[in-house]
């Protein structure tokens, strides 16, 4: 299944769905995790498990805003292009990221390839490192008298 979800094209909801979508969207949002059941023809009841929960809520949010949804496991393989696209840099910037070490990556014959789980711990890392440094020359800024709250 490598790469299969790659090649789907996203799921895009209609503007009439959109609206079912948005009743949806505003029931996810006052549910609780662990509480939301799903209701058969039959009328069994079923507790939808918190992961389950969390990606149904994730993608009903984003249908709702018009946005394309696209289910991909951890373990997709993602070429150097589209991993440039999902960091949004440039594609020889992902490439020296990799040769430097910073994004694990393997090679099908002479193409890169990178786990998307890779991808997105390279992410959040660098997200939280330059929240933490922005946070930093906040302080340093108040400490100034620079920036008042």
């Amino acid at each position: 299944m490598k790469g299969a979800g790659l090649a789907r094209r996203p799921i895009v909801a209609t503007e009439r769905e959109r609206k079912a979508i948005g009743a949806i969207a505003s029931v996810l949002d006052r549910a609780k995790p662990g509480k939301a059941q799903l209701v058969s023809p039959d009328g069994r009841h079923t507790i939808i498990p918190h992961s389950l929960y969390e990606l149904l809520h994730q993608a009903v949010r984003q249908l709702a805003q018009g946005n394309g949804v696209t289910i991909l496991p951890v373990t997709a393989e993602l070429t150097t292009q589209q991993a440039a696209n999902l960091l949004q840099v440039s594609r020889p910037f992902v490439i020296s990221l990799m040769e430097a070490g910073r994004i694990p990556f393997h090679l099908i014959g002479t193409h890169r390839r990178v786990y998307l789980r890779d991808l997105l711990l390279y992410r959040d890392t660098r997200d939280e490192s330059s929240r933490k440094a922005l946070d930093r020359l906040v302080a340093e800024a108040q400490d100034l008298g620079i920036y008042d709250e």
